[in-house]
């Protein structure tokens, strides 16, 4: 092998890429170290059990073959072809669980790939294992734990062991971060994607609804649901999204950078954390020195009403589609969300030790999009999303940047909840909207990282990856080794 294990675990997504291409090192190398990593740090009994990774595809070292023996025939496949990724557990693929986190699913094998798998495969990329995650996707209850599952325990944030990793795509995020993967997929509902971004140092991405295709991931809302890229850097983003979004010339143009974009500024939307809220001015300060930015905005903010009708449209939809899901899953065990709740309250020891499934009680009172509130609640979530917030602050602008979340908070299973958190509501109105939104490191805060958040209309995804990319050139925090975690041991206070 002409590189030590540690430059095949840190190493981007597209620098692995070109070593393979060279024909420097081969996907068996690369997957080879990976795994070694991933016994080192994070399965459970070892000096930091990050819990990250749920499972391993058994078959991961023959697709690293494949794809060895597939590019010495000249047949390459994708610029990631032969390069290693993991996919969150909601997602359905061949000789992986699946499970969402939860024992309802543990044991049922998956009928097929899902479409994203089936993109991810046919470009070569080697699928070699599934991420932790918050349980059903963080849809479960209202004091849920980010990053807990039954199946895997609590996933711990890389910079510092007693932090939050974020959720539900918490493992995709702290595997990365970690460097136990080059790239991952996650799923966002609403802040899926965007807060583990944040929270432990790399780029998300979360697609415009419909832009990646949903079928075969275990859903929440069909009208929010959606797929999307991270990784470390932002090429290596667009370099995934190109595959997952089965869109050309998408990393060509993120590479050319934002030049020309009109890019605004959230004023309105901070976190209420002074550190974070302070280092977006100064990441505004810089950005306007060199022309990057423009004008102010103010976006309409969200209220109870809001925050409700969007919780009457998850849960009913939720009725709806996980039941149709399990339907179709196949094997022993719950075909129903009613189902779901009566094994969860057989196994109360194992899922349900330390919060409920409020929601899931919730959603089956619901009566699903049949129910007496649903279309209604839906009608003013959308007009409020589109009419009075994401269209009034893109007017005269190709997208809007604003800080997202707080420094990582303490895990609390104990009172449950997001303890000391804090975050801006830069998310939601493009959730309810299905609109896209990327986010990307602009620095630490108290040693841990922190993102910047980019909203913009569907359809805009490349401009977004294009405007984080001019961030991340701004700020230097990929090169100068800001972003390699320190795995710090838990601490008072």
């Amino acid at each position: 092998m002409g590189f030590s294990k540690d430059w095949l675990c840190e190493a981007s997504a597209l620098a692995l890429s070109g070593a393979l291409e060279r024909g420097e090192v081969t996907s068996v190398e690369i997957l080879e170290a990976l795994l070694e990593r991933i016994n080192e740090i994070d399965v459970p009994g070892t000096a930091i059990s990050l819990r990250s990774v749920l499972a391993v595809a058994p078959d991961a070292l023959d697709a690293a073959r494949q794809a060895d023996a597939e590019r010495a025939r000249g047949l390459v496949r994708s610029p990631l072809h032969g390069v290693p990724i993991l996919i969150k557990d909601n997602i359905e693929a061949v000789g992986l669980p699946g499970t969402a986190g939860s024992t309802a699913l543990l044991g049922r094998p998956v009928p097929g790939d899902s479409p994203l798998v089936t993109r991810l495969r046919d470009a070569g990329l080697v699928v070699f294992g599934s991420t932790n995650l918050s349980q059903w996707a963080n849809m479960r209850s209202p004091r849920s734990t980010s990053g807990w599952s039954a199946v895997a325990g609590l996933v711990s944030n890389p910079f510092q062991l007693d932090r939050s990793a974020g959720g539900s795509s918490s493992g995709s995020g702290a595997a990365l971060a970690a460097r136990l993967t080059p790239l991952a997929v996650g799923t966002e509902t609403d802040g899926s994607i965007t807060c583990p971004a944040s929270l432990n140092g790399v780029t998300g991405l979360k697609a415009a609804v419909g832009t990646i295709p949903a079928e075969g991931i275990v859903p929440i809302s069909a009208s929010q649901d959606s797929p999307g890229p991270m990784a470390r850097t932002v090429l290596d983003t667009a370099a995934l999204y190109a595959v997952l979004a089965d869109a050309d010339g998408v990393l060509d143009r993120v590479s050319l950078g934002a030049h020309g974009a009109h890019v605004a500024v959230a004023k309105n939307l901070t976190t209420g954390d002074p550190g974070t809220d302070s280092l977006f001015t100064d990441v505004v300060a810089r950005a306007r020195h060199l022309g990057f930015v423009a004008d102010d905005v103010t976006v309409a903010l969200a209220d109870g009403s809001v925050d409700h009708d969007e919780l009457t449209v998850l849960v009913s939809e939720m009725a709806d589609d996980l039941t149709a899901f399990l339907s179709r899953r196949g094997g022993d065990g719950p075909s129903s969300l009613a189902e779901v709740i009566t094994h969860e309250n057989d196994h109360a020891d194992i899922e349900m030790p330390y919060f409920g499934h409020e929601f899931f009680d919730q959603a089956v009172a619901s009566g699903g999009r049949a129910g007496t509130h649903y279309r209604a609640a839906r009608t003013r979530n959308v007009a409020w999303a589109v009419e009075q917030c994401l269209e009034p602050a893109l007017s005269h602008a190709d997208c809007f940047i604003a800080p997202c979340y707080s420094p990582a908070w303490k895990h609390d299973l104990v009172l449950g909840g997001s303890g000391s958190a804090r975050w801006s509501q830069v998310t939601q109105a493009a959730a309810i909207a299905g609109w896209p939104i990327a986010t990307v490191p602009m620095g630490l805060v108290q040693g841990l990282p922190v993102g910047l958040s980019i909203v913009g209309r569907p359809g805009s995804e490349v401009t977004l990856l294009a405007v984080a990319f001019e961030f991340e050139k701004m700020l230097g925090l990929v090169d100068d080794g800001t972003l390699v975690p320190k795995f710090l041991p838990p601490t008072r206070g």
